[in-house]
């Protein structure tokens, strides 16, 4: 910056409000300071910037889920994470992408996070029981949540109306005129999971029919798993309802193996609405989910807690119903 300032013939100081954007400087000495900036290739040093003004412009995105599931195998990672990169980006902040895949990269996680390497936290979790956000949000680190999280904690979160939209399947399944209605509910200790399941009892509860459940762990084995499970305990079932559409997925490849026909035999509604719906054969009916949304909204929320602004302490995104060839 002195360089850059001995070159525009200005002051430090002077060159520094032109370089950070101020508009209180005469368009010649701010074109002055431009033009030494280019001929020097100059790069502003943001750790340098952030030690002055405690502001990194950066903001650290952990998903606490394996790598494989982030990376291959479920898309709902990738659609949340380009929600956030499109908010953050246009904000002008930077991403910092990080993944808890062990206790020692949570720890190092933490450490980053508290030691003011970033403005604020946001966190994809499917275990509603994790203490990580409370952990940075007690350190006074600005941080948002992907799903409500299980009992009392005050981080601010994002999540979606996971019982309505089940509600709203398992309805259209009675209206069908299905009478042995079954379940594959995604893992109990993931906040969205139980809200499906309550969802899918509640509707069942209402139409006196009653709930047939198999539990898997979001994964297109474990639908499979669980669909066969079912058809050996309950062989007359003539509809499901798949807590996720990689399940929904495999849960259709055991009813075709079992010589059972989607829809004329077996009806299947998946949920979330990702990729796998459209090329699942024949493709799934289901429940959207404006995944996002989900990622644009955290990061609206965590830039506002970095700036100091209220924010909602939940945010409630709805959900829509699409029909496909898996139901009548």
């Amino acid at each position: 910056m002195e360089t850059v300032a001995a070159l525009a013939k200005v002051s430090r100081a002077t060159a520094s409000r032109v370089v950070n954007g101020s508009t209180s400087v005469s368009p010649d000495i701010r074109d002055a300071v431009l033009d030494a900036v280019g001929v020097l290739n100059y790069v502003p040093n943001r750790v340098a910037r952030g030690l002055v003004t405690h502001q990194m412009d950066s903001f650290a995105l952990v998903l606490t889920e394996s790598a494989g599931r982030i990376f291959v195998e479920d898309p709902f990672f990738a659609t949340v994470v380009h929600g956030v990169v499109q908010e953050l980006d246009a904000a002008g902040k930077e991403l910092v992408l990080q993944v808890v895949s062990s206790p020692q990269s949570r720890e190092r996680i933490t450490n980053y996070a508290i030691g003011g390497h970033v403005d604020g936290v946001l966190v994809v979790s499917v275990d509603g029981a994790d203490e990580l956000p409370m952990t940075l949000a007690g350190k006074n680190v600005p941080v948002v949540v992907n799903g409500r999280p299980m009992g009392r904690s005050a981080v601010p979160y994002v999540d979606v109306a996971n019982a309505d939209g089940a509600r709203q399947a398992v309805r259209r399944l009675v209206d069908s005129g299905h009478r042995r209605i079954a379940t594959i509910a995604g893992p109990q200790n993931a906040p969205g999971a139980v809200d499906r399941l309550a969802g899918y009892r509640a509707e069942l509860r209402d139409s006196r029919r009653r709930p047939i459940v198999a539990v898997g762990n979001c994964t297109e084995e474990s639908g499979s798993s669980a669909m066969r499970r079912l058809l050996d305990e309950h062989p007359r079932l003539d509809a499901v309802f798949v807590a996720s559409d990689l399940m929904a997925h495999g849960a259709v490849r055991a009813l075709r193996m079992s010589g059972r026909r989607v829809p004329d035999d077996v009806a299947v509604i998946g949920f979330d609405d990702t990729e796998v719906a459209r090329y699942t054969d024949p493709p799934l009916t289901t429940v959207r989910l404006p995944i996002l949304d989900i990622g644009r909204t955290m990061a609206r929320q965590v830039l506002r807690l970095a700036g100091g602004e209220p924010v909602e302490r939940s945010i409630l995104l709805g959900t829509e119903f699409v029909v496909r060839e898996s139901t009548c």
